[in-house]
């Protein structure tokens, strides 16, 4: 497939003057998805690249690697990965807040592909809104004008504004911290505050990034309970990158993202440190098949697999040299973390400290 089917970001953030070509290849690019705009979905992304351009020896950085996601409308979601799989980068460009290399996203049922800077904004502010895991909250605005701030943008007044946030502060909680600046509020309120501020909006979407990890155990569960009751009385989809096994748990279904893949899908009982139980390992429309690393490593390592049979639903891969070590050499899971020395003291894939995939070393 050539190239230019993939280059329909054109548009996003521009006001005007597209070229010619540019507008046919993103005319033509969006009806390519026409008929895969799912109508039950509030968030779809189809073949969704990311490509960050480099000087360095090594080159450019593929964060991105043709990802396929869709979020129903009510739905909570989570993605789960190591740090540098690319989650992050792949929340700024679901939440349309950094357009991809290649690929579309949809929100709620309407192409984002050749909307301009203010279009897009109109579309953030009708549908989704962000939760981060510091808050950033503005910090000299109290509690009640960080909240009101999304409705000031909207062009509401300042009463009507300051109401609704001061009605959505007391429902959460804190309707004797309305008036606290931000470094006067405990972590938990912070992040109270910062949920009101994506509530006040009414957004039918929340993109969340490690919403719970900057606070104690008991703040996070309280956290996960207004998550849930948002979730079930509100109706609010979620999508929310983590490390964490509650936050995981909490959601509909979790998608393992490995650099730059989803090489897995897992329902509710998902257990970050036991990924391979109750694995559905995932094809992109490429073809691609990412394997995990103690999958890979359960199969005997990397090499060359021959298609033993194909069917409706299955296909069983044989080990090409089945003589030979698919590995030179034997090898085992490395004793200590290449990225920040952690010490290994079980069998762990991913490492307690930073989150980085364990290597595997010659034994």
């Amino acid at each position: 497939m050539s190239e230019e089917l993939f280059e329909h970001t054109t548009g996003q953030g521009k006001e005007d003057e597209d070229s010619k070509q540019e507008i046919e290849t993103a005319q033509f690019s969006e009806n390519l998805y026409d008929n895969k705009i799912d109508k039950d979905a509030i968030l779809q992304a189809i073949a969704l690249y990311h490509v960050y351009q480099s000087t360095a020896e090594d080159g450019n950085v593929v964060a991105l690697r043709g990802l396929n996601v869709t979020v129903k409308k009510g739905e909570a979601v989570a993605v789960v990965g190591p740090s540098g799989s690319g989650k992050s980068t792949l929340l700024k460009c679901l939440g349309v807040l950094m357009k991809p290399s290649a690929g579309g996203v949809i929100l709620n049922g309407t192409p984002t592909t050749r909307k301009t800077g203010l279009e897009l904004v109109k579309m953030r502010q009708e549908t989704v809104s962000f939760i981060f895991q510091e808050g950033n909250l503005l910090p000299d605005l109290s509690a009640l004008d960080n909240v009101a701030q999304p409705l000031r943008h909207r062009d509401v007044s300042p009463y009507d504004a300051r109401e609704k946030a001061r009605e959505l502060l007391i429902e959460l909680g804190l309707e004797e911290r309305i008036h606290g600046l931000p470094e006067t509020l405990s972590g938990g309120e912070q992040q109270r505050v910062a949920i009101a501020r994506a509530l006040v909006t009414n957004p039918k979407l929340i993109l969340a990034d490690e919403p719970t990890g900057a606070l104690d155990p008991i703040t996070s569960r309280e956290v996960l309970e207004l998550f849930g009751q948002l979730h079930k009385e509100r109706g609010v989809a979620f999508l929310i990158v983590t490390h964490s096994a509650e936050v995981a748990a909490f959601c509909d279904r979790s998608l393992e993202l490995r650099d730059g893949r989803f090489v897995a899908e897992h329902g509710t009982n998902l257990e970050i440190e036991d990924l391979e139980e109750s694995r559905e390992l995932i094809v992109d429309e490429l073809g691609t098949l990412s394997f995990p690393p103690e999958v890979l490593m359960k199969m005997g390592g990397s090499g060359r697999f021959e298609v033993e049979e194909a069917a409706d639903g299955k296909i069983t891969l044989v080990a090409a040299e089945r003589k030979e070590s698919l590995i030179k050499g034997k090898r085992k899971l490395a004793d200590e973390c290449p990225a920040c020395n952690y010490k290994y003291k079980d069998d762990s894939q991913m490492c307690p400290e930073c989150g980085s995939s364990r290597p595997m070393i010659k034994s």
